[in-house]
């Protein structure tokens, strides 16, 4: 049986994100991307150098170039240098999503919030679209730390995205995480890039390496 068209407006190479519902990936500045069989669909790699990584840490502004399986460049993602003091409101955590590279698809921005770590999901426009929520306290040693997804007004809950404890040696000594991305199948292709670009950001925020 040939596989179903692309959706309509599909930028190239976003096909796969129409037919899977779950993503996870290993990080340590390189990044695999895969989908619900464990097939990897997507490889990421930052571009930053050495220097600012060290100086910057999780504050550091960087570029995430995604790629699929030929090496072809699908998404970008763009994240400025911000402070990352919570009390800050004026210098709050936002990604920008472009697919294909140099087309903006969406924004992840910070909603600051006095102890709750949330997020707002913007369209090309600047539209809020959706809404995450987090825990209030943030630490990569927490196993099954999770985000939820929702409507505008928080009461509907449509996705989630998870951080899956992978041992305690692991988490201690290497940079090593599991995210998975959970996202109704029939949501606009573009907003499951961005949601890539909010997987990204809440690593930032979780993890305690470069």
């Amino acid at each position: 049986m040939p596989a179903p068209p692309p959706p309509l407006n599909c930028p190239p190479g976003l096909e796969y994100l129409s037919q899977i519902v779950l993503f996870s990936f290993e990080s340590s500045n390189v990044y695999e991307i895969k989908n619900s069989f464990g097939q990897r669909i997507y490889f990421a790699a930052e571009d930053t150098n050495f220097c600012i990584r060290n100086c910057c840490g999780r504050s550091r502004p960087f570029t995430l170039r995604i790629t699929d399986n030929v090496g072809r460049e699908v998404i970008t993602l763009e994240r400025p240098l911000r402070c990352n003091c919570c009390c800050c409101p004026c210098c709050l955590q936002e990604i920008e999503i472009q697919a294909p590279p140099g087309v903006p698809v969406g924004y992840v921005t910070q909603t600051w919030h006095p102890c709750l770590t949330k997020f707002t999901i913007q369209n090309q426009k600047r539209e809020d679209v959706l809404k995450i929520s987090g825990p209030c306290i943030m630490c990569s040693c927490i196993a099954g730390v999770d985000f939820e997804i929702t409507s505008l007004d928080e009461q509907i809950v449509v996705g989630r995205i998870s951080k899956h404890w992978s041992g305690f040696l692991r988490e201690a000594f290497t940079d090593a995480d599991n995210f998975g991305i959970q996202f109704p199948r029939d949501l606009d292709v573009k907003m499951k890039a961005v949601m890539i670009g909010a997987c990204f950001l809440i690593w930032e925020r979780t993890s305690s390496g470069l």
